[in-house]
């Protein structure tokens, strides 16, 4: 998809997870809407994938670390045909494959996620392997900001270098806002490009709204030799409605009828 349609269909992600969640009476609002140029430009440009056969041995895979923005993985996998987009009115129902973190049982989805903080570990088991069989499929896996405060995090980047997985890329939603408030204050990530670097990635620090430089960044990625990538991806919490964009209260709420009216009036 050329950059102009991906934009246009970044305006319909947005208002596909204010519904899907309102629908469902709660879910992740804020995360998910940071991420959407993310996951966009993954679907939409990068990855090698094929919706109408979700296990084809040699797609790439994306690893969703940060499960609880299911609403906009559940979003871009039925709006690049995985599923009918119907089915994202049965989000978060009782007995429906669409569960509040991303499950397997999805076409598309690759890992379950409950706890965070070990997509990436999962990510490097799936690289090894593929090293090992020689396939060139490639492994992205996407984070947290929040997420990368936990231990494991970090001990899966020193692996994934020491194994030089160069087929593995880390995207960092970097949101700045996590369950209690701002990142920082509750364990500060900085300097977090320095930290990377120092586990022996090859990083790239973007504006993750922008199309433009994500596609940048992918193709930096897709010809960087002998060691993982990772793309810190500046975005914000709740990107694009005026009151939730920066907010920890929309980390886990759904809005209600007025302002789910006045949340898609402002995407009109």
């Amino acid at each position: 998809m050329d950059i102009e349609s991906l934009k246009r269909k970044a305006k319909i992600f947005r208002r596909d997870i204010l519904e899907t969640v309102a629908t469902a009476g709660s879910g992740h609002p804020g995360g998910s809407l940071s991420a959407v140029e993310i996951f966009l430009t993954l679907y939409g440009y990068q990855v090698n994938h094929k919706p109408n056969d979700p296990r084809w041995e040699d797609r790439d895979r994306v690893i969703v670390s940060k499960g609880h923005v299911a609403p906009v993985v559940y979003v871009t996998l039925a709006n690049f045909g995985y599923f009918p987009k119907e089915e994202l009115k049965t989000f978060r129902k009782f007995g429906a494959r669409l569960q509040g973190h991303v499950h397997s049982k999805v076409p598309g989805v690759e890992f379950n996620t409950g706890s965070l903080g070990h997509g990436l570990s999962f990510a490097n088991g799936i690289a090894l392997g593929a090293k090992m069989r020689g396939k060139d499929f490639k492994v992205y896996c996407v984070l947290g900001d929040g997420e990368i405060q936990e231990g494991s995090v970090w001990e899966a980047a020193m692996t994934a270098a020491h194994y030089k997985l160069d087929h593995v890329c880390a995207i960092i939603d970097c949101n700045k806002v996590q369950e209690n408030g701002p990142t920082n204050e509750i364990k500060n990530l900085e300097p977090l490009r320095d930290k990377w670097a120092a586990f022996g990635w090859h990083v790239l620090e973007i504006d993750g709204h922008s199309i433009e430089a994500l596609k940048v960044a992918f193709d930096e990625f897709s010809s960087t030799k002998g060691k993982p990538t990772v793309i810190i991806a500046n975005t914000v919490k709740g990107k694009g409605i005026s009151f939730m964009e920066g907010k920890s209260a929309w980390h886990g709420k759904a809005p209600n009828k007025e302002q789910l009216a006045q949340a898609l009036s402002e995407l009109s």
